[in-house]
């Protein structure tokens, strides 16, 4: 059983133990158990054969029970008993934002209503403005959030379709000789932050073998379809995925053909058809003679149409291929580039690992730099510092500083509630304290436009706050964007100096790429930071990397592509006292 099938299980029984009824503190242990094993980046099913369930923060010897029986069964009796109690299918109703389990208790034990059809039935004969609190701006909001959770249930996240192409990528390459070349396709290799269809593409001179080892890997729930060249198989999680196996010198114009977009390789076959030539997914020929040009490489592809090879992230018919043609493609950001990382947690907030822990993480990294920003006290669920425990920490992290020697240096900073009025937890003189400040909003989502947007921009006018953190707030699949007017943010940074994330994690990617263009267009400084709240969630870096590549952001732009003494003389022009 894979880990994000545990989490699904213990976020499960947590909703189910809260529309029971049960005490907070129950239905929180199961939550902040799938929490830490979300964060997790080692297999669970290797822990738990090694007895090192326990070590993992928020696990109990219950829960830790409970972890093993999926583990070693696929099922969980505890769970199952549950479901006995109440309808399962309850769960299906927690997927609508604004529909949380007293609301669903509610709705079940007054109107019956047990799933989403159930819900849709008694809205249609408006039975639900009947119940307390459910007046007509609820059930309005509602309809929304139920046409917005259709249309999500048709793509992917990133974060859960990526590490499945790439377990499935491994595989097949482990396969050997038998296996020329094997990649993600389709919008996952070009890293949308939400995937419709799950492409994988091998070449093998052996279609047949490769197809075989496919559908009967592990994570196979059932065989969709198999043919000569392609298969299809269900993953235990639902999700489909489509393995095609072309010829060894076919595998550059299948990729490309494969990769897209569709609006992109429209514009590239357009170019071949202009010079009397045909391309396909089997290669680059001349209508004339039928003569074969390329089709071997992508490289060999795209430069016998004239142009350099352009990244996958690219490929999406928003002035890349005029870019191509002029040799003038922007030198993406790389992972390399990146000297450190300006948002991370500790224990001294949400985190689960001390600072000292971060911050050797940070060093087996090659850091220069690692910013450590645990929550201000407004954001209470975290146990936010208070200015007292602010300088508390600073103590310590000087004399981690002190004592280091070799290392990066660890910068004193804060994530600074941006307040529902727009006002900050903290006042000037303590900000002007700190290394680094990042402001974000974690409250008062349903605000609207002009006063979420002129919150976040009374923000970015201080010139303490060095950061506007994860800007649009969404969660991908989960929670939509704020309403806030991005372009007039990102034109107040442009005029402050003011940098704006992109949140690595994948349930973030926050800026998201189209406005992570418009900020470099602007002029905007950005920072590609993982928001780590323990050493593992550093890994989540090339998920930031890809929303940016996607954005054409390159690094001179990017805050944690500076040294330590650039960054430092960076933040201190801005007008804080922060001495190098």
């Amino acid at each position: 059983m894979r880990n994000e099938q545990v989490v699904a299980t213990l976020n499960a029984i947590g909703d189910l133990l809260e529309i029971k009824g049960e005490s907070r503190f129950r239905v929180n242990a199961y939550r902040d158990a799938a929490r830490q094993i979300e964060n997790l980046t080692e297999d669970l099913g290797v822990i738990a054969q090694e007895g090192r369930l326990r070590s993992i923060p928020g696990v109990g010897e219950a829960i830790a029970a409970k972890i093993q029986e999926l583990i070693e069964t696929g099922h969980l009796a505890y769970f199952d008993r549950l479901t006995q109690e109440l309808p399962a299918s309850l769960l299906e109703l927690l997927q609508i934002p604004g529909l949380g389990p007293r609301k669903v208790k509610l709705l079940y034990e007054q109107l019956h209503i047990q799933s989403l059809a159930d819900l849709r039935r008694a809205m249609a004969e408006n039975q639900i403005a009947s119940l307390p609190g459910m007046g007509e701006k609820t059930i309005q909001n509602l309809q929304r959030e139920i046409e917005r959770l259709e249309l999500r249930g048709r793509r992917v996240p990133l974060g859960v379709a990526l590490p499945l192409v790439e377990e499935i990528v491994a595989a097949l390459r482990a396969l050997g000789s038998v296996v020329r070349q094997v990649d993600g396709a389709g919008s996952v290799r070009r890293r949308r932050d939400t995937i419709g269809d799950l492409d994988v593409l091998a070449a093998s001179e052996q279609p047949e073998a490769v197809l075989n080892a496919f559908v009967h890997l592990p994570l196979v729930q059932e065989i969709v379809g198999q043919g000569d060249t392609k298969a299809s198989i269900l993953t235990q999680r639902q999700l489909q995925v489509d393995l095609r196996v072309v010829a060894p010198d076919s595998w550059g114009s299948a990729l490309q053909y494969f990769t897209g977009s569709k609006q992109h390789n429209v514009r590239i076959r357009e170019i071949a058809v202009r010079k009397g030539w045909r391309l396909n997914e089997y290669g680059l020929y001349d209508e004339k003679d039928g003569r074969r040009l390329a089709g071997a490489t992508e490289e060999d592809v795209y430069r016998q149409l004239g142009m350099a090879w352009i990244p996958p992230e690219l490929r999406e018919d928003n002035g890349e291929i005029e870019a191509a043609l002029a040799g003038q493609l922007p030198h993406l950001i790389e992972a390399a580039d990146i000297r450190g990382d300006l948002h991370s947690h500790s224990t001294w907030s949400d985190g689960s690992a001390t600072i000292e822990t971060m911050w050797q993480a940070a060093r087996k990294r090659g850091y220069e730099f690692l910013a450590l920003t645990d929550h201000s006290y407004s954001l209470g669920v975290t146990g936010g510092l208070t200015v007292e425990r602010l300088r508390e920490q600073r103590a310590i992290i000087d004399q981690i500083n002190r004592e280091a020697g070799a290392g990066p240096r660890l910068l004193a900073g804060i994530e600074l509630e941006i307040r529902a009025d727009g006002s900050l937890d903290f006042p000037d003189h303590v900000l002007a304290e700190l290394d680094v400040v990042i402001a974000s909003v974690h409250s008062s989502f349903g605000q609207a436009r002009d006063k979420m947007t002129a919150r976040l921009m009374s923000a970015a006018r201080n010139p303490h706050v060095d950061i506007i953190g994860h800007p649009s707030g969404r969660l991908i699949g989960r929670r939509e964007p704020y309403d806030v007017d991005l372009e007039v943010l990102i034109d107040i940074c442009a005029e402050t100096g003011t940098a704006l994330e992109i949140n690595a994690n994948p349930a973030r990617l926050d800026l998201d790429d189209v406005h992570a263009r418009r900020a470099l267009e602007r002029g905007v400084w950005l920072t590609i930071n993982t928001d780590a709240h323990q050493p593992e969630n550093f890994d989540l870096l090339p998920y930031g990397i890809a929303t940016a590549r996607r954005g054409w952001v390159t690094p001179e732009r990017v805050l944690n592509c500076l040294s330590l003494a650039e960054l430092l003389e960076h933040l201190k022009a801005r007008g804080q006292s922060k001495p190098l």
